[in-house]
């Protein structure tokens, strides 16, 4: 049996607004793409484009943060787990890393594509 209390709509919100927050606090990296998220954001409202372009600009630009709050996660499990340096340690944070390397190409392919073929 799992030690978890009943689902809660309220309280889960409470808690992931808690780890947007640290994440703002304590991650460089994310507040430099939650920055960029910010500044594009306005774009894809303003550039004249298809719903589905939109579509896939909003999802490939918020794709980032979830990258990187994914990354960020697993590097504080690593951490809680070892602070010293282990192989498998290494290659968890490594690929972490990757998601979010992935999730920028994923970005700037998906942009540079359909803002090529809108202008």
């Amino acid at each position: 049996m799992r030690n978890q209390p009943k689902y809660n709509f309220f309280k889960n919100t409470t808690y992931a607004l808690k780890g947007l927050k640290d994440l703002v606090q304590t991650e460089t990296s994310f507040k430099i793409e939650l920055v960029i998220v910010l500044l594009l954001l306005p774009v894809i409202f303003l550039i004249d484009t298809t719903l589905t372009n939109k579509i896939i600009m909003f999802i490939s630009l918020m794709g980032m943060l979830l990258a990187e709050a994914t990354n960020s996660a697993i590097e504080r499990v690593v951490d809680l787990v070892t602070l010293e340096h282990h192989d498998m340690a290494g290659r968890a944070k490594d690929i972490g890393s990757t998601i979010v390397f992935l999730s920028i190409v994923v970005f700037v392919v998906s942009w540079s594509l359909l803002l090529i073929d809108i202008l």
